[in-house]
């Protein structure tokens, strides 16, 4: 079973994965957790860690991942944490998107991506499209990616 965690996708992936027939046979369930209350009261991100690294940042995408894991049935969970746009800052500019990928077993993947400005919409596909990779490599692969 399956679960995400979602921040700037805001449920993105959860769409598309509900979007094929017979998906309710292994999408547990999907967390979207737009603001650092969410994130901390529906996964268990630690506060701690959203102010020592912010919200877009692997540390808080690991946390998503484990948390989507130890607050569902799924044994495999994937997160998404970043900045869409528009705007950002100097240290953390628009297009910037972490990524955490939990699985029962094994340790947890992070992985930032910089996918530049190319406009909100599309920060949002491409990160919802990586994501989908990262579910998939670790379901054929049988581990992270």
């Amino acid at each position: 079973m399956v679960a995400t965690a979602e921040s700037c996708t805001g449920g993105m992936v959860a769409v598309a994965l509900t979007d094929v027939a017979g998906s309710s046979a292994v999408v547990e369930r999907g967390f979207v957790t737009y603001s650092n209350a969410a994130k901390t009261e529906m996964l268990g991100v630690c506060p701690a860690t959203l102010a020592a690294h912010g919200a877009v940042s692997e540390e808080v995408a690991r946390e998503m991942a484990e948390g989507a894991l130890s607050h569902s049935r799924a044994q495999l969970a994937v997160a998404i944490t970043g900045i869409a746009g528009p705007g950002g800052s100097e240290f953390k500019p628009e297009g910037r998107v972490c990524f955490g990928l939990a699985r029962t077993g094994f340790a947890t993947h992070t992985e930032t991506r910089e996918f530049g400005a190319p406009g909100r919409a599309e920060v949002r596909r491409l990160s919802r499209d990586h994501a989908l990779t990262l579910l998939l490599a670790a379901l054929r692969k049988g581990a992270q990616p």
